[in-house]
């Protein structure tokens, strides 16, 4: 596994991570990465699959904060409808959403027909950030092979940096990519997981700030845009039993990690956020007519609404940890944070 931020003695926050300090601490939770590097393409499809069995069938409270819309994903309007999600969740560049979103709509049909289950209607969620800057986005290389790769690959375990949806993104002028964290929390006599993936591709270097060090103005030299373009999605998933309401408070709360690192949300740089919950599961094979849930009072937010800040915090900046040096298409180089910084510790 390629080295994190901890590797170098940096610690964010106060709270306690999970075993992994990864997204997939939260129980059936895994991920999986599909790269597409070539000379002229660096890309690729990341998958984060939310549960062990059909969330079709058995679907997950879920949540979406938009906090800057300049964005084209895709099935986020039915997660703020209904306050479910029903497929797992890939990200991939721009220009690859909708044969992604499609690569998906395969697999949710072929998941259906093996629990013998109808899909005449279903909702994929593909998030999207821009990687031009390093991939030649026109190719629309990744294909759906690509996404069932991702899909077959997934586990518990998976790397960060440059690879999957990450392979061409850029962040803080630095190469950035996929980056993951954990927190473990105990708001009453039991503990949970709350866990945070992203996909960074946003901010300027100057910006740039390390567990409140200004690191940034060092590497002025490296990124000369005065301009916030890209984005930044946030997966946040947890097993407490929360409500839609309730995960959407939490997923406000991303943003909080993103200006820690520096981030103010520029025009350019769409920011959005998707969490879900493996409690309080949604059956749709039932006579009930009504369901009941576990929910979480609402003064005993207030860990989670943290964990999520450090967790969101330290995957950007795990993601560029983890990341190396890459040259894009046209020769453009975006250097790492290890190469430019942090070996130097």
């Amino acid at each position: 596994m390629r080295k994190r931020l901890r590797d170098y003695g940096i610690v964010i926050g106060t709270g306690t991570p999970g075993p992994r300090n990864k997204i997939t601490d939260v129980k059936g939770v895994t991920v999986g990465h599909c790269t597409v590097d070539t000379q002229r393409s660096k890309t690729g499809v990341t998958v984060i699959i939310p549960c062990a069995d059909n969330p079709f069938s058995r679907k997950l409270t879920a949540a979406v904060c938009i906090q800057n819309g300049f964005g084209k994903s895709q099935g986020l309007v039915q997660i703020e409808e209904l306050g479910t999600l029903e497929t797992p969740i890939a990200l991939t560049n721009t220009l690859n959403v909708g044969i992604v979103h499609d690569a998906m709509v395969d697999y949710m049909l072929k998941v259906g027909e093996q629990d013998g289950i109808s899909i005449t209607s279903v909702n994929p969620v593909v998030g999207e950030c821009n990687d031009s800057v390093l991939n030649d986005i026109s190719l629309r290389a990744v294909k759906k092979t690509d996404v069932m790769e991702a899909i077959k690959c997934a586990g518990e375990d998976f790397e960060e940096g440059d690879v999957g949806a990450g392979k061409g993104t850029v962040c803080f002028g630095l190469k950035g990519g996929i980056g993951s964290a954990s927190r473990v929390i105990v708001p009453g006599d039991k503990s949970y997981t709350i866990g945070a993936l992203v996909q960074s591709n946003f901010g300027v270097a100057k910006n740039l700030v390390i567990n409140h060090k200004p690191v940034g103005r060092e590497l002025v030299d490296i990124e000369s845009a005065a301009e916030d373009r890209g984005s930044i999605m946030m997966i946040i998933a947890t097993d407490l039993p929360v409500s839609d309401r309730q995960l959407k408070r939490l997923c406000r709360r991303a943003p909080v990690g993103l200006a820690r690192c520096g981030s103010f949300l520029g025009h350019g740089s769409g920011d959005i956020v998707i969490g879900f919950t493996t409690a309080n599961r949604v059956e749709t094979k039932t006579d009930t007519a009504v369901y009941s849930m576990e929910v979480l009072r609402e003064e005993l937010l207030d860990q989670a609404f943290e964990a999520v800040a450090e967790a969101v915090e330290e995957a950007v900046l795990n993601s560029l940890a983890a990341a190396f040096t890459v040259t894009g298409y046209d020769g453009t180089t975006k250097y790492s944070l290890t190469d430019v910084y942090l070996n130097r510790l």
